[in-house]
């Protein structure tokens, strides 16, 4: 029997594509989104053209709307919440903004699920900037990359959190409530602490989805600058495996109930995102590209790598799309869809 699926942020990057997972295999999907974002308007009108006009139910809403989130959360079976404020940047310029879509954002998904007479289980994305900038933790320089001298493995979910800038506070305090509500009320919760996903539908801008920002740019020929010295190194997880992950972790729902997972590419799916991202790009591209440095960014981590052995141990999961496989698709579909950009 199909379950019911309420997906908070449905029409953007991550939502569209779980959406039309879910869709495809016949789930009963509500989307709950207020549409601020640019593409969702693209990306639902692509979901109705793929599944038809009636195929999801749309609810136009905020998450800082309480009694609203409440009603739409009453029929669900499974909650993914991925409505949020998702840049650095506008967190630092907007800071109660930021705290009322994240923290109080999310904090209202959560009283919907503990009113709701179905219990239903919740997944959240939340982020590796939880962890913040981890200047304990030591670091070593190579030619073209930085990597951990201690963490061959990356970073696991016992890392000290320390909440770095307002977009870490709130995240960080919706990763808590989340977590907590599965100790108090008893609520199935997931926490997915994740990494840089990138793929399809992705209309990356500079302060959010660097590796679909980085390629968009370069296809359309708009400015790049590289904040730092561009050796930062990131594990990058392509979004089919992300959703791989969702679904793992729902099939599981009584065994991972109130756990937390790191969720990345792990060790083996990692780059620097210029010095060694820049030359694979030029390659695909057949031609350089020209980039601009800037100053290094407050908070940036010099590498984040998550540990994803957990997840591969309780979720039998593991990334399946290496990092050139992942960068060509989305660089396919970029070039596919290079007008709307």
């Amino acid at each position: 029997m199909a379950q019911r699926y309420l997906i908070t942020g449905g029409a953007g990057f991550i939502g569209v594509n779980y959406v039309a997972r879910l869709l495809s295999r016949g789930e009963d999907v509500t989307i709950y989104d207020n549409l601020s974002r640019a593409g969702a308007a693209r990306n639902l009108a692509w979901l109705r053209e793929q599944f038809g006009a009636d195929a999801f139910r749309l609810v136009e809403g905020d998450v800082r709307d309480a009694a609203l989130l409440a009603v739409t959360a009453r029929e669900a079976d499974v909650i993914v919440h991925l409505a949020a404020q998702v840049a650095v940047t506008t967190s630092v310029r907007h800071p109660r903004l930021d705290f009322e879509i994240n923290a109080q954002g999310t904090f209202n998904v959560m009283e919907a699920a503990r009113l709701s007479p179905r219990q239903p289980m919740v997944l959240y994305a939340s982020t590796n900037k939880v962890y913040g900038g981890m200047e304990d933790v030591a670091v070593v320089e190579e030619e073209t990359r930085y990597r951990y001298a201690d963490l061959p493995y990356g970073v696991p979910e016992t890392q000290p959190l320390d909440f770095h800038s307002p977009y870490g506070c709130s995240k960080g305090t919706g990763d808590q409530y989340v977590r907590d509500y599965a100790r108090i009320y008893d609520i199935p919760t997931v926490v997915f602490r994740q990494s840089c996903i990138y793929g399809p539908h992705q209309w990356g801008v500079e302060d959010q989805g660097w590796v679909a920002w980085f390629i968009i740019a370069a296809v359309t020929g708009r400015p790049i600058t590289i904040y730092g010295d561009g050796k930062q190194v990131r594990d990058v997880l392509f979004v089919e495996d992300l959703l791989d992950a969702y679904d793992a972790a729902i099939a599981r729902r009584e065994a991972v109930a109130g756990e937390v997972f790191n969720v990345g590419g792990g060790p083996q799916n990692t780059i620097s995102i210029w010095r060694e991202f820049g030359p694979l790009l030029e390659r695909l591209l057949g031609r350089p590209i020209p980039v601009t440095y800037g100053d290094w960014r407050p908070g940036d981590q010099r590498v984040y790598v998550s540990d994803i052995r957990k997840a591969e141990k309780m979720l039998a999961w593991q990334p399946k799309v290496g990092v050139e496989e992942g960068v060509e698709k989305l660089l396919a579909w970029v070039q596919a869809h290079r007008e709307l950009f």
